[in-house]
Formats: C-alpha cells, sequence, structure tokens
C-alpha cells in the first residue's frame, strides 16, 4: 500500500487534484443540507477547504495561486456575461430608486468598516477588507482584495481568515434583520402581497394582442407605415382581415374603412392605437394550414446575431411577419431596429411554405444553441486581463489603481453580454452551461482560499482576535441593513421588495431563499435581480479601493 501512501504525502498532480477534488464533493454535498429551509451553498467548500489545511494538507503556493485566480475569472466572467444584458435596463425607471438605496447600503457598509478600522486596534484594513466581504456574503468582492494585496506584495495574515470568521455571521444578520423587520414593524405578510396584486397594472413591455376594426375614415387609403407615423406608436399589424380574405400585411399595404387588422403593441400604447385606428372588434384569427399558420422560430444561425429585424426584410423576400421576440424569457415587440440575437425566439406569421423557408434563414436548429462558443469566453477573459492591468491613476493615491483580475473580466463580460450581438460575438450562453462555469470557477476559488487559510483557523477563532473580527463583521451586516430597512418603509416599499433588495445588494443567495420562502410573490427575486448587477460591480471595485488607499 506505499503507492496510496505516496499519493497522499508526496507533492504531485495527482495529490493537488485528489485534494481539490475531495474538498468540492464534501463541500458542495454539505452545501446542500437545509437548516430551517436555508442552505449556505457551495460557500460550504470553503469551510471544507479550512478543515483540510488545518489538518496539514497542502499545496505548492504557486499552484495553489494559479488555481484561485483561474476560478475567480471563470466567476466573474460567468457573472458579467448573465447580468450584462440586464445591467443598464436596472437603471430604468422603478429601478433607479431601488438601486439608490442599494448603493447606499453599500456606501454604509464601507463607512463602517472604516470607522471600526479607526475605532478598533489591531486590525489592518487588508483584514477589515477580508471581513467585510463575509459580512456582506461577497466572494468576488473577496477575490479583487486578494488581487489588490497581490500588487502591493502583502505578506501579512490571509484576509481569507477574516472572511470565513464573519461570513456565517453576514448570512444570520442578514435573515434575522429580515425577521426583525417584520415583527417590529408589524408587518402583515398577506397585506404586503395584496399590495402587489393590486399593484400589477404597472407599465410593462410585454406586448397585447388587440383585434381592431378601421373605422376612421383619415385613414382611408393610408398604408400601415404612414399610419405608424401619424399614430407615433411602435405597433406591428400581423395579420389583417380585408375584401372577405385573411391576408399578411406589409408596411406598404393599404388599409381601407371596414378592415379588421390584428395588432401586437405595448400595453402603454395600446388606447392611443385604438384611438385613432377604431375600435375594438371580435374576429376569430384561425390558422389554416394552406393558407396562414404562426410558429416559434428559433435564431440559431450565427450570420443573424447582430443584425436588425427590419434588415431582414421577412415580408419582402419571405411573405412572413415577424410579431414577437422573446429573449431570455422577456416578450419584445418586433420592431424593425430591434437587434436580434443567437437563442431569441421569434413569432413567425405567415403561410406554411414561407414560414419554412424563413425557418432555413434563421436556423432553429436547437442543437447549436449547446455548441460552446468558446471564442466569445477568452476572447472575453483576454479583453478583461488586459483591461484589468491598466493602471489608472488617482490623485493622493501612492500608487495606481487596476481593475485586476476580478474587476477587468467583470466589466468586459457585462459589456459583451449587452453589445456583443452588435460586433457580432455570439453571448449567447445556455442556462446550464454558464451555471457550470460559474460554479466550478467559484468552489475552485473557495477550495483555494480555504487551503490557504486552514492552518490558522482554528487557533484565530478561538482567540479573542476571532471573537472580534465575529463582533466587527456583525456590525458591518446589521447597521446598514437596519437602516437602509428603515429608509425603505419610509419610502413606501413592499416588504417583499425590500427583502429582495437587501439580499440583493449583499449578494445573499440564503437571505434570497428564505426571503423566496415566506413569499408567494416573486417580488424578492425580482428586486434580487434588479440591484444585483450593480451591486456585484461596486463589491469588486470598491474592495480594491479600500486595499488600495489605505494599505
Amino acid at each position: 500500500m506505499q503507492w496510496l501512501f505516496d499519493l497522499f504525502t508526496n507533492e504531485s498532480i495527482g495529490r493537488t487534484l485528489l485534494i481539490y477534488s475531495f474538498i468540492i464533493v464534501l463541500g458542495v454535498l454539505l452545501g446542500k443540507v437545509k437548516i430551517s429551509g436555508v442552505s449556505l451553498g457551495v460557500t460550504l467548500v470553503l469551510f471544507v477547504g479550512i478543515l483540510v489545511g488545518h489538518f496539514g494538507f497542502t499545496v505548492n503556493p504557486t499552484v495553489l495561486g494559479f488555481i484561485k485566480e483561474f476560478g475567480l475569472i471563470l466567476f466573474v466572467y460567468s457573472i458579467g456575461l448573465q447580468v450584462g444584458p440586464g445591467f443598464f435596463a436596472s437603471f430604468k425607471e422603478g429601478g433607479i430608486k431601488l438601486n439608490l438605496l442599494a448603493v447606499g447600503l453599500i456606501l454604509l457598509n464601507l463607512a463602517t468598516a472604516v470607522l471600526l478600522y479607526y475605532l478598533v486596534d489591531g486590525i489592518n484594513m487588508p483584514m477589515m477588507t477580508g471581513i467585510l466581504s463575509g459580512a456582506v456574503t461577497n466572494t468576488p468582492g473577496l477575490g479583487a482584495a486578494e488581487e489588490a494585496l497581490r500588487q502591493i506584495d502583502y505578506a501579512g495574515d490571509p484576509i481569507g481568515l477574516g472572511y470565513a470568521v464573519a461570513y456565517p455571521m453576514g448570512v444570520i444578520g442578514i435573515i434575522g434583520t429580515m425577521i426583525g423587520l417584520r415583527y417590529l414593524g408589524r408587518i402583515k405578510l398577506e397585506e404586503e402581497e395584496k399590495k402587489l396584486t393590486e399593484k400589477a397594472s404597472v407599465e410593462t413591455e410585454k406586448p397585447e394582442r388587440l383585434t381592431l376594426k378601421v373605422t376612421n375614415r383619415a385613414l382611408n387609403g393610408k398604408s400601415i407605415a404612414e399610419c405608424q407615423q401619424l399614430i407615433k406608436r411602435e405597433f406591428v399589424v400581423s395579420r389583417m382581415y380585408s375584401n372577405d380574405e385573411f391576408v399578411i400585411p406589409s408596411a406598404q399595404t393599404l388599409i381601407q374603412t371596414g378592415d379588421t387588422l390584428l395588432i401586437i403593441a405595448s400595453l402603454a400604447d395600446v388606447r392611443a392605437i385604438e384611438a385613432i385606428i377604431g375600435e375594438p372588434a371580435e374576429m376569430e384569427w384561425k390558422e389554416d394550414e394552406s393558407k396562414m399558420v404562426s410558429r416559434r422560430i428559433v435564431i440559431t444561425q450565427n450570420r443573424i446575431n447582430g443584425r436588425t429585424l427590419g434588415s431582414l426584410r421577412m415580408r419582402s423576400d419571405f411573405g412572413v411577419n415577424i410579431t414577437r421576440v422573446n429573449r431570455s424569457g422577456i416578450d419584445l415587440l418586433a420592431t424593425p431596429n430591434l437587434v436580434l440575437q443567437v437563442g431569441d425566439r421569434v413569432m413567425v406569421v405567415g403561410p406554411i411554405d414561407a414560414i419554412r423557408k424563413a425557418e432555413q434563414l434563421l436556423g432553429n436548429t436547437l442543437k447549436r444553441l449547446n455548441e460552446p462558443h468558446l471564442i466569445t469566453i477568452f476572447l472575453g477573459i483576454l479583453l478583461g486581463i488586459i483591461v484589468g492591468s491598466i493602471p489608472i491613476y488617482f490623485p493622493g493615491m501612492p500608487m495606481p489603481a487596476k481593475l485586476g483580475l476580478a474587476g477587468g473580466p467583470l466589466i468586459v463580460a457585462i459589456l459583451i453580454g449587452r453589445f456583443g450581438a452588435q460586433f457580432k460575438l455570439v453571448t449567447y450562453t445556455a442556462q446550464s452551461a454558464n451555471l457550470m462555469l460559474r460554479e466550478l470557477g467559484i468552489c475552485l476559488f473557495l477550495a483555494s482560499v480555504g487551503i490557504s487559510a486552514g492552518g490558522r483557523f482554528v487557533e484565530t477563532v478561538l482567540s479573542a482576535n476571532g471573537v472580534l473580527w465575529m463582533l466587527c463583521g456583525l456590525a458591518i451586516t446589521l447597521i446598514p441593513a437596519i437602516i437602509v430597512s428603515i429608509v425603505g418603509r419610509l419610502l413606501r416599499l413592499n416588504y417583499f421588495s425590500l427583502i429582495g433588495l437587501i439580499a440583493g445588494c449583499t449578494t445573499n443567495p440564503p437571505a434570497l431563499a428564505y426571503a423566496g420562502s415566506i413569499s408567494q410573490t416573486d417580488a424578492p427575486a425580482v428586486t434580487y435581480s434588479t440591484v444585483y448587477p450593480l451591486s456585484m460591480f461596486l463589491r469588486i471595485i470598491s474592495a480594491q479601493i479600500l486595499i488600495l488607499v489605505f494599505a
């Protein structure tokens, strides 16, 4: 059995892979265990890594550093691709107030950490930043801080110790704030859900179908394009009943008084369209296979990626209309200027033969969506590393700041996720593939942090320093969360939206799971996703700034 002993004791690639595999397997398994409906997920990989490191299992520092940084890049880049399409949209309308509250909470976290740094003896800023990252359960922030420390050749205690000590209090503190707000504020969940239901009539961009009979004589003999210019609203005429027959109209089709139109438009534009075109009518739009059908086609051809809908000339070249576009579960109005992406699902209306020809143009080969687009991924990582290495000079700072291996790939991924299609980059990644990259990256990073911090974790936790770090982490968690909770209620923010906001700007999945368990609505998840992109970006950047300014 000497071979087995050598495998566990001699430094080798096999031993390194064995250690990482054991840590990740056990950590993921333990992360699935729920206590009162809440689990810590892959974060348990960190604590298993600490346990393994405590018992003396180490990895070559160079290898460990590479695995940790590469895992961090995979994680933040996958997050950037995921949140990129909705990052800029999150600042629109109601999202502005939510994101301002999230920014306020983040600034309060930073202010609390800086105040404790000056008030409490014995905690340097690198360790305080580690405690801050744990208190707000933000692993990428920890990675960004460690990257900044590498730039300044930091040789002190691993800040993963502070992160690990503060993390459990971060989860408990946020969930405790939610519970305390509910009972101290005498909030009744049923009433909050009722208010959300009554507010469900908020404007939405989801397209509406309406059937109108043309009664406005001023439109007699005008083309559909002229009607759109007159009404000054975006809408699509999907089908038309004129002279006792169904037709698929184009922009140049002339309408007459008495024609019946099937129109697709935004809910906010419905009244204006009705007021000018005519009155609602009853019409059964039958789909006759010999004349007209509607089909949902998935865009899988790379050459369609980044092209506008109008440039495809679907009506003139194929005799079909595209009435709706579904992207990531959201219906979009099929306007001529809409930029299409691989993975979009379009609703096509027309004769069956014409639809089959359109299908050849658009793709509709689902197998293509399962193919990995490695060029986009590694091009983004390449550009992200370059961007992260650019020195940024600030007055009063002793050395230039850099976005590093966390901030650079994150920013590039967000930009590629949002604008990549316009440069013919296929940014579509299946949700399962994105999740696989993200989980693999974070597991490699957490296991590396755990191994490096494990040698001193137990003695640190049991020492006076460990208790002090835990209390500092709890203060960083609770004080800002309580203040923002009070402000949010004063602004009449719904309780479920508020707890989703707190979970989102602390990037706290366990807290979101708790919020979802007490709500019959999706309000916590919606608010979480609204503030998450900006919060994640600010957490990563602010962790680096703390290090570079104070350390």
